[in-house]
Order: structure tokens, then C-alpha cells, then sequence
């Protein structure tokens, strides 16, 4: 069982021929949430995961869940997997990757012939991405008790189709009951350029960034550019861009990957010659550790009320977005290190910057994620991109720590 391995030529194969479902004309895809295009990926990776001996249920927010029996019928089964939809001009690997490393874990298993003492599951969770339809990651929300099935079946979308709606229409209305997960692994591209600028083939994940998000009104006085002295301005648009460079001053000055974002802004009225009145603005803070991000919020409420003197402004800073850290189970994130280390690949211990099934699913069971790189950091993106020779590696690591958790058995 040491020297067990996956096989990369059929994990790149299967990718490569998921991504033929809503190609996009640069190399992407557009597989929208409950859309046609969904159900087709869902289909094929039923087909496929029957193909390979296992039972397919889906739960009622659409969940698909794919398992493999252990021999231990009372242990509860090792999840892995991740997503299919994608965004509007996404990439070939963002979340199914995922998926099709945990079935690729299935096959390889199946063609060695070892079995499990607990069930291993491959799972694909409905609306990761949140393109389509709010709150993201609902499917993996749903599961872990963070939103209530009621609530997210009858979100709707820009067109005004409810999920409970979309979700009949594609045929994965499911009724399978909610059931405990043992364990669970997720494997997934970066999306960032940490790793590839190490040389690093594994990202060792010990968490999420916890995440803030602010919606920002910058209020001044609309004049005319010309008979307005400098000195008597109520200039909103230099107000904000004040508080643009606070928000990178805070996220330089934190510890525990601090970052800090302004990537939204409206000004009005938007005229040549016009002092600007109005600025709407945005603002995302993350980081690793609660008190730290407490504090970067704290900080900002200072510079903003400093600001609102200088440029004789007034700033509403309104929180609409809070995910708290996530660290994931030491145990399990052990696992990944000590696979990673035993089949010799370069490794790092590494925090995500977004967010992910993981995170929800990490608090109802020991959770822990595998990251490989992605060419350039580039993610949601249609030239997304990552080497055969990587994702294999990452499936690797997959394997030897679901094995591990599951308790393999040689025939």
C-alpha cells in the first residue's frame, strides 16, 4: 500500500472531458449553478461514480454524495470532494478538481484492490461558487446547519427562479436524509501564487481567512470645481482615497495574513467639473485570527472618524458580510503534512484567502484541505491553469491521507 498511486493520465482525462460541459471559447467554462449545464456535470459524475461501484444519493438542496461501503457498516464515511458550478468565465480546476481527485481516489482504490474499515464519499456541493444564486457555498452551508434548507430553496436569482424552483427543473430535488461525516478532505488549486512562487508542490491548508466586509458612503458637498477654494472643499472623492490607503496601511501593519481590499467605487456625480459629493465604496478585511481582525476594524473606525476632520467628510462604514476564521482539525491537517513529506513532494503550510466547502464543513467534522498550484495564481478565470504533474500530486497526497483516515486494508 506505500507505493500505491493514482492514475494521472485518467484524473487529467476525466477533467479534460468534464470541461467539454459549458466550454467557453478561451479554455474556460461557464457552468452556472442549476442550470443545464450543471445537470450535465452532475450527471456525468454519477455516471461515472456508479460506473465505479458506488451508491449516488442526492440530499434535498441538491448535494450529490457518492460512497464507497467500508467494512466497519457502522463508521461513518470519509468525504471528499468540492464543486462543478463555476463562474460566468471560469476555469477548468476551480472545484472540480475536487471532485474528480476524490473519485480518482475511488478508482485507483478499486483497481488495487484495498479496502476501507470506514466508507469513503465523494461529494459535489450544490453552489459553491454563489454566481448565480446567495448565500455562496450554500450546499455546504445546508449540510452543516448554517442555513436552513427553507431559506436557501427559496433564494432567487436575477430572473427570479427560486433555487427549490431550478433545482426540480435539473432533476436534483433530492430526498436523501442529512447523515454524518466521519471525516473530510478537500483538495483544490490554490488561487494564488504563493506555491508556484516557492517551488512548492503541496499546500499544507490550516485554515481560512476570516472575512469582514464592509459597504462605505463617503458624503461631502457637490460644487463647481472652479470658484471653490481648495482649503473650504467637502471633496467625498478625496475623502475616500484617503481611506483607500488606510485600508492598505492596516492590512500591511497586521500580523496573521492580514488583507485588505477596496474593490468597488462609485462616484457621483461623476462630472469633469465638479467636486464630488458622493463616493460609494467598498471594503474587505481578512485574516487568520478573530482578535486580529476585531482589531483591523477597530483601526479603520479611527481612521475614518480622523478622515471625516481632514477632508470635512462624514464616512458610514456599514458591515454586510462577516465569516469568522477557520482553523481546521489538527489531526487531519497532520495527515496531509505527513503524506505530503512520505511521497517526497515540497510542501508548505498555507492559509486560504477564500473560502470554501471546507470551511462549513469543518464544523461538523475533522476537515483539512490539499492545495497545488495554479499557473500565475490565476483563478476564476477562463486561463486558469495547473500541470497534470501537480494535480496528480495533490490526488496523491489525497489518497495516502484519506487511507490513513479511513483505515486501509490490502486484500
Amino acid at each position: 500500500m506505500q507505493e500505491l498511486r493514482i492514475n494521472a493520465e485518467r484524473l487529467w482525462g476525466s477533467l479534460m472531458e468534464l470541461a467539454r460541459i459549458g466550454a467557453t471559447p478561451k479554455g474556460g467554462v461557464k457552468r452556472l449553478t442549476l442550470t443545464e449545464e450543471d445537470r450535465q456535470a452532475r450527471d456525468l459524475f454519477a455516471r461515472w461514480a456508479r460506473e465505479a461501484g458506488l451508491s449516488v444519493s442526492v440530499d434535498p438542496i441538491g448535494n450529490v454524495f457518492a460512497r464507497r461501503a467500508g467494512t466497519d457498516p457502522a463508521a461513518a464515511p470519509v468525504a471528499m470532494g468540492s464543486h462543478l458550478d463555476s463562474q460566468p468565465s471560469g476555469g477548468k480546476f476551480d472545484g472540480a478538481y475536487g471532485v474528480m481527485a476524490g473519485l480518482e481516489v475511488i478508482r485507483s482504490l478499486n483497481d488495487a484492490g484495498v479496502r476501507t474499515r470506514a466508507p469513503l464519499e465523494v461529494v459535489s456541493w450544490t453552489n459553491e461558487e454563489g454566481s448565480r444564486f446567495t448565500p455562496v457555498m450554500m450546499g455546504s452551508g445546508v449540510f452543516a446547519g448554517v442555513f436552513t434548507l427553507e431559506h436557501v430553496r427559496s433564494q432567487k436569482d436575477v430572473d427570479g427562479v427560486a433555487v427549490g424552483d431550478a433545482l426540480r427543473s435539473i432533476g436534483y430535488a433530492g430526498s436523501g436524509a442529512s447523515h454524518e461525516v466521519g471525516a473530510y478532505l478537500e483538495a483544490h488549486i490554490e488561487q494564488g501564487p504563493v506555491l508556484e512562487a516557492e517551488g512548492k508542490t503541496i499546500g499544507v491548508v490550516q485554515g481560512a481567512l476570516g472575512q469582514r466586509w464592509y459597504d462605505v458612503t463617503v458624503t461631502g458637498q457637490d460644487a463647481h470645481a472652479g470658484p471653490t477654494p481648495m482649503e473650504l472643499r467637502q471633496d467625498a472623492l478625496l475623502g475616500a482615497s484617503r481611506l483607500v490607503q488606510e485600508v492598505n496601511r492596516i492590512a500591511r501593519g497586521f500580523p496573521d495574513y492580514a488583507r485588505g481590499t477596496v474593490g468597488f467605487m462609485q462616484v457621483k456625480p461623476n462630472s469633469r467639473n465638479v467636486i464630488p459629493g458622493e463616493v460609494r465604496t467598498t471594503i474587505d478585511f481578512r485574516n487568520a485570527k478573530a482578535p486580529t481582525l476585531e482589531a483591523m476594524c477597530a483601526e479603520l473606525e479611527r481612521a475614518a472618524r480622523g478622515i471625516e476632520a481632514e477632508c470635512r467628510v462624514r464616512i458610514e462604514l456599514r458591515e454586510n458580510t462577516y465569516f469568522k476564521p477557520c482553523e481546521f482539525d489538527a489531526g487531519m491537517v497532520a495527515r496531509v503534512r505527513d503524506a505530503a513529506a512520505g511521497l517526497g513532494y515540497g510542501h508548505r503550510d498555507i492559509v486560504s484567502g477564500a473560502g470554501h466547502d471546507a470551511v462549513y464543513v469543518a464544523r461538523v467534522a475533522p476537515t483539512a484541505m490539499i492545495f497545488v498550484p495554479c499557473e500565475g495564481g490565476i483563478s476564476h478565470n477562463e486561463i486558469e491553469s495547473a500541470t497534470p504533474a501537480d494535480l496528480a500530486a495533490g490526488c496523491n497526497v489525497l489518497l495516502r491521507a484519506a487511507l490513513h483516515t479511513a483505515g486501509g486494508e490490502t486484500p
